[in-house]
């Protein structure tokens, strides 16, 4: 499988883009170089016509502006404007959405995912280095939890995408020789034992998810199979996982100590969430409609927390992205939320090209179960994986964007 296109000089901007999703998993300071680059060539390149043609054609990058611009707009009944300009500093990316999608070409959209797999291979190969104490931890690895360039918050939502889409190509790309599909098989084995030696809970849940919603694409006309086959190598991967990680059993047991002990430890990890998202209930209750606006959220969540559990850390965000967007701007954010991941799924039900059509589904899919559990569109990296993503999944190529 050939991993980059051959360069010519109107290809210059795609190749931005290659190197910008290989760079992603690995380093933000050399991947915010590579956004700095693209930008430069869309200025100069100048051709802002279709730019804007492609916002009147994408419903997606309409509903990313319109994201975008509720942060704006929510300044207006915000206190606390520097931590709101703060919070909009977080979300910039939905703005640079117009500029990657107008570089993205259809021809290249396998050298997209193909960039961001090896950059995964790469982190898990030093994962693998770090655990088996082949070469010292660096970064933010250590033995116990061997993720080397970034957290494991972020490395195992990404490692989970990096596994699902590797399983794509393996079950419906028939380009693909037995021998390429080995190779991935095989990648698919190690990078699922790598997801389950290290500790990021939520990308583990994002795992499973995965592999449900591949099984459930490859039997799509009979859902029983799919049903059956998803909850056998589910239960069979999770078990293994809990008998064969000691990371994993422990965190597993962990998370069940402190969920059964909550009234007594409000303070453990799985309390401090729970009382995030019951003082965030509060903090919603208040104004449902338009929620606190962009930058009022931490002033006002210390607040509720002095009144109601002053003896329990206080937080930034509630480590829950339907809250934190409820919160901020009550139903309207929700429903703009939810609006992206809507607008993503109508554009892939309608796709007749296969890849974009089933990873199309899937992204919006994982991303809406992964931030039941952390604001996953506040983050660098998975932020930029779903901007990234979303740019050539739901492009929409014909002669008036092109």
């Amino acid at each position: 499988m050939n991993i980059l296109p051959k360069l010519k000089s109107e290809q210059l901007g795609s190749w931005l883009v290659i190197l910008y999703a290989f760079t992603l998993p690995i380093s933000v300071a050399i991947n915010n170089i590579f956004a700095a680059f693209i930008l430069l060539f869309w200025l100069l390149k100048g051709n802002y016509k279709q730019t804007w043609q492609l916002i009147k054609d994408s419903k997606v990058l309409q509903a990313f502006l319109l994201f975008f611009l509720l942060h704006i707009v929510g300044l207006l009944w915000t206190e606390d404007f520097s931590w709101g300009l703060h919070m909009i500093k977080k979300e910039w990316m939905f703005l640079f959405a117009p500029i990657i999608m107008s570089l993205v070409k259809k021809e290249h959209i396998r050298y997209y995912v193909s960039a961001f797999l090896l950059a995964m291979t790469l982190s898990e190969i030093i994962s693998y280095l770090i655990w088996f104490k082949v070469i010292p931890p660096i970064f933010h690895a250590s033995v116990y939890d061997p993720t080397p360039f970034i957290h494991h918050t972020s490395y195992n939502p990404l490692l989970a995408v990096a596994i699902y889409l590797m399983g794509y190509f393996i079950l419906f790309d028939k380009t693909l020789n037995i021998k390429e599909k080995a190779v991935l098989g095989l990648f698919i084995v190690t990078m699922s034992i790598n997801m389950f030696i290290t500790g990021g809970r939520a990308g583990q849940v994002g795992y499973l998810v995965a592999v449900i919603i591949l099984f459930f694409q490859y039997f799509d006309k009979n859902f029983f199979k799919a049903l059956l086959v998803s909850f056998l190598v589910v239960g069979g991967v999770s078990l293994t996982a809990y008998f064969g990680s000691q990371i994993f059993q422990d965190r597993i047991k962990l998370a069940v100590s402190q969920i059964e002990n909550f009234d007594s430890d409000t303070n453990s990890s799985v309390g401090l969430r729970i009382n995030f998202a019951i003082n965030t209930l509060e903090m919603i209750k208040e104004d449902p409609l338009i929620g606190v606006g962009t930058g009022d959220f931490k002033k006002r969540y210390e607040e509720i927390n002095m009144e109601k559990t002053p003896n329990i850390a206080s937080t930034k965000q509630p480590h829950n992205m339907y809250l934190l967007e409820m919160a901020q701007f009550g139903l309207v954010g929700l429903f703009i939320l939810l609006y992206i991941f809507y607008s993503q799924i109508r554009f892939a039900q309608r796709e007749m090209n296969d890849l974009r059509k089933k990873i199309g589904i899937f992204l919006p899919l994982f991303f809406m179960v992964i931030m039941l559990s952390d604001s996953y569109l506040l983050g660098h990296h998975t932020t930029n994986l779903f901007v990234l993503f979303s740019a050539f999944l739901y492009r929409p190529f014909n002669e008036k964007s092109e």
